[in-house]
């Protein structure tokens, strides 16, 4: 009897937590991307682990995987582990940053427009179906080129914020090598979150409208609380789950995005690296030297992988009508 009123009694998350830790891809999926996003992180801030991956090493360049490179160097010596490990650092910052940038936008947008209804609903949908119809990847390196002039005066106010007065040189080179590589893509996340929140707006549009007409709205309304309050305290944390799995799914959409761009030269700049930038120039030498171009991919396409099969986990896992199951 008592496990029938726990059972009862546990709630959506709980139910849907246990679903999740069933679901042996997704679990997979979770501890990959620990792995490479601990890898990535972490690793590249200790200098004595991993070498520097702008180092160059003439005598010992296109050497093969061995005990002294594991992933083997380039054309110029670098070493190809130091290069993945840090460009994987800019890939996952785009993809989590832009994908931050693009929630919010369409979160806040879709919301609104669903709870209000009537002619501000039309208005703003015809908005959206408006930059639906923009040659999305032209506007994005248009976007991007305008705001590419403001990077450099950015770095030097965040690195200003991470010096603290009187830091010497070495300091603040150090500073700059960490924080550069994220502030020059600034203009790239402005871009590309400015223009992809239009089907996350669509999708809590649909579920604030549906949710709007349940009943503890109505009694909301009858105990005279605010239209913003019930907004965003009453109607939003119940369409949670649509937004996590479109969350998830949106985040590999934008990596490769970003590698799509940085392929064609137009997403990070060098010395700086990431994971598009690495398998572009793989792809240039992939018969004399297969180690560039599988390396990257490989990390590459396990991330995407890892972030597809959780997105597929957390929409089973949320969805109602597997409650029972």
């Amino acid at each position: 009897m008592s496990d029938v009123s726990h059972e009862s009694s546990s709630s959506l998350w709980q139910d849907a937590v246990r679903r999740l830790a069933r679901n042996r891809a997704a679990v997979i999926s979770v501890f990959v991307l620990a792995l490479i996003i601990a890898a990535c992180v972490i690793l590249p801030a200790f200098h004595g682990i991993i070498r520097d991956p702008d180092l160059q090493d003439l005598p010992n360049k296109n050497l093969g995987p061995s005990g002294g490179h594991w992933f083997g160097t380039d054309h110029l010596g670098r070493d190809i582990l130091s290069r993945v490990l840090s460009g994987g650092r800019i890939s996952i910052a785009v993809g989590l940053i832009t994908t931050l940038v693009s929630v919010t936008i369409g979160v806040c947008w879709g919301a609104l427009s669903g709870y209000a209804g009537g002619k501000t609903d039309a208005v703003m949908m015809r908005i959206v179906d408006i930059l639906y119809a923009l040659p999305f990847l032209i506007v994005v390196i248009l976007l991007g080129k305008t705001l590419e002039p403001l990077t450099a005066q950015l770095t030097k106010l965040v690195v200003g914020w991470f010096s603290p007065p009187g830091s010497l040189g070495v300091a603040i080179n150090k500073t700059t090598a960490w924080v550069e590589p994220i502030t020059t893509l600034v203009p790239l996340f402005i871009a590309i979150g400015a223009l992809s929140w239009l089907t996350v707006s669509r999708i809590v549009r649909a579920q604030v409208q549906s949710i709007a007409r349940q009943e503890f709205v109505e009694a909301a309304r009858s105990l005279g609380l605010g239209q913003f309050r019930i907004l965003f305290r009453h109607i939003l944390p119940n369409s949670l789950g649509p937004i996590i799995v479109y969350t998830t799914l949106t985040i590999p959409g934008v990596m490769l995005l970003e590698a799509t761009l940085s392929f064609l030269g137009m997403g990070v700049k060098p010395p700086y690296s990431s994971w598009g930038i690495l398998i572009d120039e793989g792809a240039n030498r992939m018969l004399s030297n297969p180690w560039l171009l599988f390396f990257p991919t490989l990390f590459f396409a396990s991330t995407l992988f890892a972030l597809n099969f959780l997105g597929d986990g957390l929409r089973d896992a949320l969805d109602p009508k597997s409650a029972k199951d």
